[in-house]
């Protein structure tokens, strides 16, 4: 339906087709070009959601505005694309510059620290450290939760959008604490503890 309208969505000269929307799981990303309203995309909605029978979750729509910074502050300040547009409802959310949204798996937004969306992860990752750290693993155990626990909850995130190198620091510092069960310089270095058993 989105696909089939007359929304011109985003085309750059290097594109074979316009870009207009993406869907991952139960996220749907719509873009939107200048020329475009809002309010077209909504009627769509309204008529599909009625077609469907499903319902369209405006409480968790968020707006992410693209463009020159005084683009997106006008934008944030009026919520109009454009003088000749509608006013964007007020319980719609429009992303602020510095600020993230989860989209199509990863975290998006305008002049967003890359180290934001880790925070919780990190936390996360420590959390389970210090309760398995109560059962004392073997150091075979060790590296079986390191890869489960460390391994498995920053892979994702690191492939949609690479993981910064102070994240990756972090990670090292708080998985070699785990190891060796104290934050002093370990006895063995990390690199041989990654090599192969046959060679470590």
């Amino acid at each position: 339906m989105i696909r089939k309208s007359e929304l011109k969505g985003y085309k750059t000269r290097e594109m074979a087709s316009r870009l207009i929307v993406k869907l991952f799981v139960d996220d749907t990303t719509v873009y939107l070009s200048k020329d475009d309203h809002i309010e077209d995309l909504f009627h769509m909605l309204d008529d599909w959601c009625l077609a469907s029978r499903a319902k369209f979750n405006v409480s968790k729509t968020v707006l992410i505005p693209t463009g020159t910074p005084d683009f997106r502050r006008e934008f944030i300040e009026t919520r109009k694309l454009g003088p000749e547009h509608e006013v964007v409802p007020g319980n719609i959310e429009i992303l602020h510059d510095g600020t993230t949204t989860r989209t199509l798996g990863g975290r998006v937004g305008n002049n967003a620290k890359r180290e934001e969306p880790w925070a919780p992860i990190l936390e996360r990752i420590d959390q389970v450290f210090d309760q398995w750290q109560k059962t004392n693993p073997t150091i075979n155990g060790k590296k079986l939760i390191v890869q489960w626990n460390a391994g498995g909850r920053t892979e994702f995130l690191a492939m949609v959008q690479g993981m910064p190198a102070a994240i990756e620091r972090r990670l090292e510092k708080r998985i070699q604490t785990f190891i060796w069960e104290t934050e002093s310089k370990p006895q063995v270095g990390m690199k041989m503890l990654q090599m192969p058993r046959e060679q470590g």
